[in-house]
């Protein structure tokens, strides 16, 4: 099983977001199941209404799973296992002050029981450690390679906090046993992390093994929300993500399901990857261009093909990469026109002329017709027309245009 664990205590980052992608694909490739969890131990700090917009940002990149929980929901799991080892006296009760250290700064691991029920009966806070190891921990990451921690730097780590609140090192050790999580992966910040995890979990008896992956992170990257606020679509974005992700890829433009067949977890690179806005516009316009013309009609509030086409026009010119590109360029074809000053008399005199005339099918026909009827030629046409047809004096060129607005022009001119 994979799993793809985030805490609700702030949005979720262009980093976040590559590794729930990448856990997604490797449960694909294997065939095992995909775990979303919520790691909502910090009471203080999670954000209510956080969880839900991370499954809907997951479900917005087709990033289905077969399971989700909050953490929360093992508290008492947690706290068992926890005092299972202090019965077996693999971790022990610490009054040190100074709790965030990976290690006590006393003699609290000889404590003797008659000292801990004068603790408990006074009241006096306490923490609950996990006891150092006595050898050295390794693993080896897919990406970093071989990883050694000695006794000291995997330290006694606090397992149980001055509350009785599982710590997220803890709780997230336990999950991930108790899930039977085959690979870890995750930010490269918690590689320190792992020979404290896998600690934790020999100590508990677990046998199974876990293989782990850390994914540098990504430098310049924006924020999720000003992607989706400016336009890019999720298979641009995933697009780009897994290009970053295994830059070596012989291919660069692809969906989700097609990135499953070729990727290849061992291929990312050790050195963290650097966002490029214009790669990503690039991947988003030619997305946008694959897309059904009705579909993407739809993005920004329309649901016929001909607009969809209009709008590829605008994108095979490159004069629009995102989808709120798009709008800006589409919507004022149908907002009102301001009819002032002299080129306002021109575009008067073309719409009621427009308002008049039969269908015209090709825009040759329909600027004859408008030349006859006016009197206006050039740029005297040329320009109230563009203005009163696409709201703009500059854009594509009006034969270009033409064929998708034809049916529209009524609605176009009012």
């Amino acid at each position: 099983m994979l799993r793809f664990a985030l805490s609700p205590t702030g949005d979720m980052t262009i980093d976040d977001l590559r590794i729930a992608i990448v856990n997604f694909i490797v449960a694909q490739k294997r065939g095992e199941p995909f775990l979303v969890r919520m790691d909502d131990t910090d009471k203080v700090r999670n954000i209510e209404g956080k969880d839900t917009e991370f499954m809907q940002i997951l479900e917005k990149f087709s990033l289905t799973h077969d399971q989700v929980y909050h953490q929360s929901e093992h508290q008492s799991i947690h706290q068992t296992l926890a005092l299972r080892l202090l019965e077996e006296q693999k971790a022990f009760v610490c009054t040190c002050t100074n709790t965030d250290s990976s290690t006590c700064s006393g003699t609290c691991a000889q404590m003797t029981e008659d000292a801990y029920s004068r603790l408990k009966a006074e009241g006096t806070p306490f923490v609950v450690r996990l006891k150092a190891p006595k050898e050295t921990i390794c693993f080896n990451d897919i990406i970093f390679g071989e990883y050694n921690a000695i006794p000291e730097e995997t330290g006694e780590p606090v397992i149980l906090g001055s509350d009785a609140t599982p710590t997220a090192l803890f709780a997230s050790a336990c999950d991930d046993m108790l899930s039977n999580i085959s690979t870890v992966i995750r930010h490269a910040w918690h590689i320190g992390n792992t020979p404290k995890e896998i600690h934790i979990k020999t100590a508990l008896g677990y046998t199974g093994n876990t293989d782990y992956a850390h994914l540098p992170n990504i430098e310049n990257a924006p924020s999720l929300k000003q992607l989706f606020k400016e336009g890019y679509i999720p298979d641009a974005i995933i697009n780009y993500l897994l290009l970053l992700s295994n830059p070596k890829s012989e291919q660069t433009f692809f969906t989700l399901p097609e990135a499953i067949a070729w990727f290849d977890l061992a291929q990312v690179p050790k050195t963290p990857a650097v966002f490029e806005m214009e790669t990503l516009r690039k991947l988003n316009r030619e997305h946008l261009l694959k897309m059904d013309d009705r579909q993407l009609s739809m993005l920004f509030g329309f649901a016929d093909a001909a607009i969809g086409k209009l709008a590829k026009v605008y994108l095979e010119e490159e004069k629009a990469s995102t989808v709120s590109e798009l709008e800006a360029a589409i919507r004022p074809f149908f907002s009102p026109k301001s009819f002032d000053g002299e080129m306002g008399e021109k575009m008067s005199i073309l719409k009621n002329i427009i308002w008049e005339a039969p269908m015209l099918d090709s825009y040759e026909t329909f600027e004859a017709y408008l030349v006859k009827e006016s009197g206006l030629s050039g740029d005297a046409l040329a320009l109230p027309l563009r203005k009163l047809l696409t709201n703009s004096t500059e854009g594509p060129a009006l034969d270009t245009l033409y064929p998708h607005i034809k049916s529209y022009l009524l609605e176009v001119i009012s």
